[in-house]
């Protein structure tokens, strides 16, 4: 069992996809910031919110609910325990409250969802 299924099967709320997802998400913040090295807790969460557009569309909030995730306070909790497992950093600065009630997924995944796909065709 590798140290994601580890973290995964020692708290039951979240799935191993949410660790995994959260991961990629980090990824794709620092290419989108054009820079690496650390992102906050905000910078971390639009890149979530545009990581799960990309990958998941109109699905996204159903995603997250599948993997246990239902807030944005879910994202804070799998980030810190990433951090405590040494698989990403953090500042002094960074806290769980960086990712108390930032957006609401009902309005970010489902009411503001861009439905405009000129161009997809």
């Amino acid at each position: 069992m590798g140290d994601l299924e580890v973290l995964a099967a020692g708290d039951p709320r979240y799935k191993l996809e949410s660790y995994v997802f959260v991961i990629n998400a980090v990824e794709f913040t620092m290419r989108s910031l054009r820079r690496r090295g650390h992102v906050t807790g905000h910078e971390l969460l639009d890149g979530i919110k545009g990581l799960a557009k990309r990958e998941f569309g109109p699905m996204a909030k159903t995603v997250f609910e599948s993997w246990g995730v239902s807030t944005t306070e879910d994202f804070g909790e799998i980030v810190f325990k990433l951090i405590e497992a040494g698989v990403l950093g953090k500042t002094d600065r960074d806290s769980r409250e960086d990712f108390s009630d930032v957006f609401d997924f009902n309005d970010v995944f489902e009411r503001q969802y861009d439905w405009n796909i000129e161009g997809a065709l």
